[in-house]
């Protein structure tokens, strides 16, 4: 009965956000023929700040077309301290099986739910549908609490009392601050919109400005300064910018998703595409689901970064070259009749 109550207030959000949005509302449903989701937790009761290995396992038939959740999906009230990558495998059978663990945890107490996850696929027909992963409770435990200790349970201060004749300050410091307001409202108005204006295009190849974007960005030591998130939100910046001027494309205003559904149709290996794809999920549970990487993982992802530039450089000056020794080869032609 549970269950039936989270997918309908799941149906009833969404089902809201598409009459918002002027959208078709998606075909959801509690089960399909040929394709199952588990989802497991190694433990339903944990304290405060303790981690919970959770499971997400989705086994299809060979001719559902499938699209895996997207990387940083709602967990609910939980931080994502761990991620491992899908792991696909297939089955004696002939179907294809799919695991994403997900290692979690919380510091506030209370009952939670680790919320139902819609998985899109298509079947033979080519109809779409979202098959909703089972809800998970998880109840959080204060150590306070079972010892009974209430030292931390202090009296609610009183009201501060500010000293008489001290208006004229305070009346000062508020205009300031609206001076000041007024001020930097004009300076974005007019000043930013001359500076733009008068900026100069930058004619470099695309891979120079990424280069050097890569060599600023790693003089920056976000990551000593435990400023990882800035870290990773300006490395993919670069990336993206990058293939934006490679293939022509507002690649800073798309999603992820967006944007290696736009990516995945101009002229990149599979390889590479692949590689792509894992490097902007990893970055994205960083900036979005507070995953915290160890300092290996931050500079191979770095080094990750230099070598995608390098391999779209090459990949491009090939394309120049060719008709560069083409036309090379014609006039010589024409000079030899």
């Amino acid at each position: 009965m549970k269950k039936e109550i989270y997918i309908f207030i799941f149906l009833f959000c969404f089902a809201g956000l598409a009459v918002a949005g002027d959208m078709p509302v998606m075909d959801t449903v509690t089960s399909a023929p040929g394709i199952t989701i588990e989802t497991a937790v190694d433990r339903a009761e944990i304290y405060i700040g303790d981690l919970i290995k959770y499971r997400l396992t989705i086994i299809h038939d060979s001719n559902i077309i499938l699209t895996p959740p997207p990387i940083g999906a709602n967990l609910g009230a939980f931080d994502v301290k761990d991620y491992q990558t899908d792991e696909t495998a297939k089955l004696e059978d002939g179907r294809i099986k799919i695991e994403s663990r997900f290692t979690l945890t919380t510091f506030t107490t209370g009952d939670y739910i680790i919320p139902p996850i819609p998985i899109k696929f298509m079947l033979r027909d080519s109809t779409v549908k979202y098959l909703v992963s089972e809800p998970t409770p998880i109840k959080v435990k204060s150590l306070l609490a079972e010892s009974a200790d209430t030292a931390d349970i202090r009296d609610i201060k009183g009201p501060i009392d500010f000293k008489a004749g001290r208006e004229l300050y305070y009346y000062l410091g508020a205009g300031l601050l609206v001076a000041i307001g007024i001020a930097s409202y004009l300076y974005w108005k007019y000043g930013k919109s001359k500076m733009q204006i008068s900026e100069p295009v930058d004619l470099r190849k695309p891979w120079e400005i990424a280069f050097e974007a890569l060599a600023i960005l790693k003089e920056k030591n976000y990551p000593t300064d435990g400023q990882t998130k800035q870290f990773y939100i300006e490395l993919t910046e670069i990336i993206r910018a990058y293939l934006g001027r490679i293939y022509v494309i507002p690649a800073l205003d798309m999603t992820t998703e967006e944007f290696l559904g736009c990516i995945i149709e101009k002229d990149i290996s599979e390889e590479l595409y692949g590689r792509l794809k894992l490097f902007l999920n990893y970055s994205d549970l960083v900036k979005f689901a507070k995953l915290t990487p160890e300092a290996m993982k931050i500079n191979s992802d770095f080094e990750e970064a230099v070598t995608i530039v390098e391999t779209i450089r090459q990949t491009e000056m090939t394309k120049i070259a060719k008709p560069m020794a083409e036309f090379s080869r014609s006039n010589n032609g024409r000079q030899n009749v």
